[in-house]
């Protein structure tokens, strides 16, 4: 049973956990000693303002964020923490990348293209890029780096979407190939993952070199690590900071006071039952992405009572989208449908929107057998902001429909010990991704993470071809057709996406919003720079 949070993938980066009433009492206390302190002309927040003009050269940025420990790791290949993300980020790079708005495009990689049979991906690299000792980088360091991420002995946090690489050859300097086991028309969206950042061929973790946009200091695993400026970055004119400081902090009480006290620039990952609080303090901007996360309620369509899929309709039209949004993302979150990846361009938008319904919800279970309804329990843990509060939730509408849902919270390392993927009624979370690749990693018999127990013969039929399937408009076709067929009988409720929310002194300039649910703009410190006296 794969357990492991660096392989799983999505467990690593998750937010911080949600606020106790003490803990927004206690920071409502400390907003207010903050607006004190700046009306009195104190510290760093009494002189800076808003930058406007052109980017402006120089300065640390100091970016907090909850969680990490001594496990912290600079390793390009192997993140676990929130911490651990954002310092990859910024010191290695991968061939591709998602931007803010979820596009796929170029980073070290200056073309890609596919065979005619999707089975292997020629990747042209760009021609400018140093690492950060001075060497070029080229076709051997990009072979070298999937070697050691894919190696059997060692795989690295990426290893698993990269199952169907059989090899990456080498054909000169500035050209390599990806050779696939099976036909992926999607390959190149594995490629844009951000653990997979191209390192030399005699790569070090303990001496970390890579081609971002600034370049290894000091590190103290669970306590901060510093950076500078890489003179020799491809990109012109960036990165505009002199160095970037990452703090960590235990908890969000720490990490939040650390922002309205100025030790800390920016934070990311803010609960959102505090947002409102936090944007009341006039020094501080709040930056709110739309993101395609989403927290589902899973159920094993092996056993019952999910087997029937006229249950599972019947728990969907039970849940009232609206007040879950509302309730448990305090209405920071947009609507969902029971599909995940609503950024792909294959997303079935004509199907419609699926609302409480309770009178059909008590049809369909007496149609199926539970003509008084039924008890199930569902398992929770805080594995991500809101989960143990979207259960509770739950259980109050469905009880509407005759549900009665008794709730059994356990602590995080049981939900995701030996019993993950074996519960019957449960919870998970994801960050935003495209169709295919999720489907990959959850929604297939061969899926390492296939909590729903989904095995549906057309489905996997489609899944097979739209693999395959090179052409962008056929294969989006495939996909709608896919994601119809999990909409009506499909394991999962997903119930809504929520919005990623961070915050900074007013004084930084050239944060982004990011549809990726990373923080902070993805994380791209690079074009972030400071405003100067007012």
């Amino acid at each position: 049973m794969e357990t492991s949070p660096v392989l799983r993938g999505h467990l690593p980066d998750r937010p911080a956990l949600a606020p106790t009433r003490r803990r927004v009492l206690g920071i409502g206390l400390a907003l207010g000693l903050g607006g004190f302190l700046a009306a009195c002309g104190t510290g760093p927040a009494a002189v800076l303002s808003a930058p406007s003009g052109p980017p402006q050269r120089g300065g640390r940025l100091r970016v907090g964020l909850a969680g990490g420990g001594a496990a912290d790791s600079l390793d390009a290949h192997s993140s676990v923490s929130t911490t651990d993300i954002a310092r990859i980020v910024n010191l290695y790079e991968p061939l591709l990348y998602r931007d803010e708005n979820y596009e796929l495009k170029p980073l070290l990689a200056a073309k890609v293209t596919p065979s005619a049979d999707a089975r292997v991906w020629t990747v042209d690299l760009r021609r400018d890029v140093l690492f950060h000792d001075g060497r070029p980088m080229t076709g051997k360091d990009v072979a070298t780096s999937f070697k050691r991420i894919v190696d059997p002995k060692d795989p690295k946090s990426g290893a698993a979407a990269l199952a169907i690489l059989d090899e990456v050859a080498v054909v000169n300097e500035h050209r390599v190939e990806f050779r696939l086991n099976s036909p992926s028309a999607t390959f190149d969206d594995s490629l844009g993952q951000y653990t997979l950042g191209i390192v030399p061929a005699d790569y070090d973790p303990a001496n970390p070199v890579g081609t971002g946009p600034f370049k290894y200091r000091s590190f103290a695993p669970g306590r901060n690590s510093v950076f500078v400026r890489n003179e020799r970055y491809w990109r012109d004119g960036e990165p505009y900071l002199d160095e970037l400081e990452i703090l960590n902090f235990n908890d969000d009480d720490a990490l939040i006071n650390a922002l309205l006290s100025t030790q800390v620039d920016a934070i990311g990952q803010i609960p959102l039952t505090l947002l409102e609080v936090i944007d009341a303090d006039p020094r501080i901007s709040i930056l709110s992405a739309e993101t395609g996360a989403w927290m589902p309620f899973t159920m094993r369509v092996d056993r019952p009572p999910f087997d029937d899929k006229r249950v599972r309709e019947a728990f969907r039209l039970a849940v009232d989208r609206e007040q879950m949004i509302e309730q448990v993302l305090s209405g920071n979150g947009s609507l969902g449908n029971d599909m995940y990846s609503p950024f792909d361009p294959g997303y079935p938008s004509h199907l419609p929107q699926r609302k409480q319904d309770i009178a059909r919800a008590k049809e369909l279970l007496a149609e199926a057998g539970h003509p008084d309804g039924l008890t199930v329990e569902l398992v929770t843990a805080p594995i991500q902001s809101g989960a143990v509060e979207a259960a509770q939730v739950f259980a109050q509408q469905a009880a509407e429909a005759g549900i009665m849902v008794k709730i059994r919270q356990v602590d995080t390392t049981t939900f995701f010990g030996d019993s993950y993927l074996k519960w019957d009624f449960a919870q998970d979370f994801y960050y935003t991704r495209n169709y295919l690749p999720q489907v990959n990693a959850s929604t297939l018999p061969t899926s390492p993470f296939n909590e729903t127990h989904w095995d549906h013969p057309e489905f996997n039929a489609l899944i097979k071809k739209a693999n395959a399937t090179v052409d962008d408009d056929e294969r989006n076709a495939l996909i709608a057709q896919a994601m119809e067929i999990e909409y009506n009988e499909g394991g999962y409720i997903i119930w809504g996406h929520a919005n990623q929310a961070d915050a900074y002194q007013q004084y930084v300039a050239g944060l982004v919003p990011s549809r990726t649910g990373l923080a902070l703009s993805g994380f791209e410190f690079r074009r972030v720079w400071l405003g100067g006296a007012s």
